[in-house]
């Protein structure tokens, strides 16, 4: 990085332009990805977010306190959401086994079968969207570029990337 880029406090035009265009792309991105999400699967991004989560923890199950983490949300977020899919039995809440004071959140049969009917057509989705219109090139650098916004963000809040 030159001295002169390093000392400038706001961002360029041409660099104002690229970022611009990466949020403006990765949220129709998103909105695309989540329309489709719902209308093959009947599930909203977040439902498939807290869903993931799940199905990849031990015993399909994770305190909530850990949830929340791992899915980058606050807690009152995850609450009323968890409150939502409780509702349509995608998932339920539990008294912790190894504290009284905390509860799990369990994935259901039905939350784990909404998951796997929704999974392919998602990951199709994901590849026709998003693999499928980079190079290997790109798709190499947009890992790169994702992975060094992933440090410095994870630096700034003290945690691991």
């Amino acid at each position: 990085m030159s001295p002169a880029r390093r000392h400038r406090v706001l961002p360029t035009t041409d660099e104002l332009r690229v970022w611009r265009g990466f949020i403006e792309t990765a949220e129709a991105l998103r909105g695309e990805l989540g329309s489709r999400l719902q209308s093959e699967a009947g599930l909203s991004s977040s439902d498939y977010t807290v869903l993931l989560a799940l199905s990849e923890a031990d015993g399909q199950r994770l305190r909530s306190s850990q949830l929340a983490a791992g899915v980058g949300w606050e807690r009152s977020r995850l609450s009323h959401h968890l409150g939502r899919m409780e509702r349509r039995g995608l998932i339920r809440r539990e008294n912790c086994t190894t504290d009284s004071r905390g509860a799990e959140v369990v994935l259901t049969d039905e939350g784990a079968a909404a998951f796997r009917a929704a999974t392919v057509p998602h990951l199709t989705a994901v590849r026709e969207l998003f693999v499928d219109a980079l190079s290997p090139d790109q798709l190499a650098a947009a890992g790169e570029i994702a992975t060094a916004l992933g440090e410095r963000l994870a630096a700034r809040h003290g945690r691991r990337p």
